[in-house]
């Protein structure tokens, strides 16, 4: 009974973003199978988040390793993206980056502690706003941010070098992350600014990636009867946006990656 009902609490976590970011979920959901490791218990974790495919990596992985040497794989392969994100921060730089992306986070705040001198812009993400978050973890480890209102994203990329977005889900012909990151990578394109996405190959998958629908009530809890509400968690960013992937396989163009993964 008591780990039903931290099987629950962990799922319903999840579900609500109290966990979140496609590593934490992932790892939180191996913590869930761990408590009832059936096929019905697979099922209903990898019902919680549809564009996760990390997270039926993970479970799938679960069946044949131990939960230590899973966990083992996201340090190891953190540590292999923080060095290779480093080489990309050039001192002076304005980085932007948008929601909450521990790959991400964790790869500026080595940087910082390699003593890199950078600033950091980034948006709220609403309307759960997971930007808040990183702006808080980015603080905390004193890199200096600036956030602006996701309808400011004109002026926040008008005055940045690069842009670092993690990914939900990379596929064959780009990646799913955050609704927001195909403007974000579309204004990159426009104005050429480099669009770096830093991610865990565990995120590739070759099939297809449903996106999360979220509730209307995120939005605007009772909206007027004749007003629609439309609330989608990620959207597609097509390859030719992106400039570089960094993942622990090194600094690849997109094709090149594809090639590595394949």
């Amino acid at each position: 009974m008591k780990n039903k009902k931290r099987f629950n609490q962990i799922l319903e976590n999840i579900k609500s973003i109290k966990i979140q970011g496609a590593s934490n979920i992932a790892k939180a959901g191996l913590s869930a199978y761990q408590l009832s490791p059936t096929k019905y218990s697979k099922n209903k974790i990898l019902s919680i988040r549809p564009t996760e495919p990390m997270l039926e990596k993970v479970l799938n992985l679960a069946e044949k390793k131990s939960e230590k040497e899973i966990l083992q794989h996201f340090r190891e392969i953190q540590e292999k993206i923080n060095k290779q994100v480093l080489k990309i921060i050039k001192n002076s730089d304005v980085i932007f980056t948008h929601c909450h992306s521990t790959n991400v986070i964790q790869s500026l705040i080595y940087a910082k502690r390699k003593r890199k001198k950078f600033q950091v812009y980034n948006t709220e993400t609403r309307p759960l706003y997971q930007g808040r978050k990183t702006a808080k973890e980015l603080s905390r480890a004193k890199i200096k941010v600036t956030h602006f209102t996701d309808n400011a994203l004109g002026e926040a990329l008008d005055k940045v070098d690069k842009i670092f977005l993690g990914a939900d889900a990379l596929t064959k012909k780009g990646i799913i992350n955050k609704i927001g990151s195909e403007l974000i990578a579309r204004i990159a394109g426009q104005n050429k600014i480099p669009l770096y996405i830093i991610a865990d190959s565990w995120k590739f998958t070759k099939k297809s990636v449903s996106i999360e629908q979220r509730s209307l009530n995120e939005v605007w809890n009772q909206a007027p009867k004749l007003v629609k509400i439309k609330n989608p968690a990620f959207e597609f960013v097509p390859k030719k946006y992106i400039t570089k992937i960094i993942t622990e396989l090194g600094v690849l163009s997109y094709e090149n990656f594809l090639k590595k993964v394949n």
